[in-house]
């Protein structure tokens, strides 16, 4: 098992286009929403368990396998914000340049050639963890570990939080990313022969409300 290379594609400097991007943290705290590291908690922890719940099994049944242009389909239908939507398939264009640069493979081609305007970032993210040699578990861990991650890191940025409060906090929140993962993976086994239907739909309305308003927002900093 290459648990380095879980190590290289969960880690922030991996070139994925994430760190332009907030996963909705900079529209919560303009809403007001996050103000400190409690409530930063808090969203982090809602936004793994529903959104983040989503992308660890599309990721999970990615690399265990299953059709990546039916997830993706499925990703679609998960995903009601087109601001969103955009988003996760811009994501998924920049993960797959790094990924084929770094494990080259048949099934990341493929995908390539059949998505040339991008797939859904956590479908990419399961196809490059196949072609890693990772498992689906893995895969969910990473998908789940960036959906708090990135928040995280944006809201030192915007907040100027203290990094060691903000680093207590991801560490509280390891027990729900263990959760959202093995949740995730039972999922993406149940997927392989029941098909996607088998796939959480877990929404957070609030994040597609928020990533509209943001995307109309003239001066951010953030992509989303």
């Amino acid at each position: 098992m290459n648990r380095a290379a879980l190590l290289l594609l969960a880690d922030g400097r991996f070139p994925a286009g994430g760190h332009a991007h907030s996963g909705g943290a900079e529209a919560a705290v303009t809403a007001g929403r996050i103000t400190g590291p409690g409530t930063l908690e808090d969203f982090c922890r809602g936004r793994v368990h529903t959104t983040g719940l989503v992308a660890a099994a599309l990721a999970a049944a990615a690399a265990a396998g299953a059709d990546p242009l039916a997830l993706d389909e499925a990703a679609d239908a998960r995903t009601p914000s087109p601001a969103l939507r955009q988003t996760a398939r811009r994501l998924g264009r920049q993960m797959m340049r790094a990924a084929r640069t770094a494990w080259p493979s048949p099934g990341l081609d493929a995908l390539a050639t059949a998505r040339p305007r991008g797939a859904h970032q956590p479908v990419v993210l399961g196809v490059t963890a196949r072609s890693a040699g990772l498992t689906p578990p893995d895969a969910a861990h990473a998908a789940a570990y960036e959906a708090v991650t990135g928040p995280a890191t944006a809201a030192v940025r915007l907040l100027s939080l203290d990094p060691f409060a903000v680093t207590a906090v991801l560490a509280r929140l390891a027990p729900d990313l263990d959760e959202v993962a093995a949740r995730a993976a039972d999922a993406a086994h149940r997927c392989l022969t029941e098909g996607t239907g088998a796939l959480p739909a877990a929404s957070a309305p609030l994040l597609d409300v928020y990533a509209e308003a943001h995307a109309g927002r003239p001066v951010r900093l953030f992509a989303s």
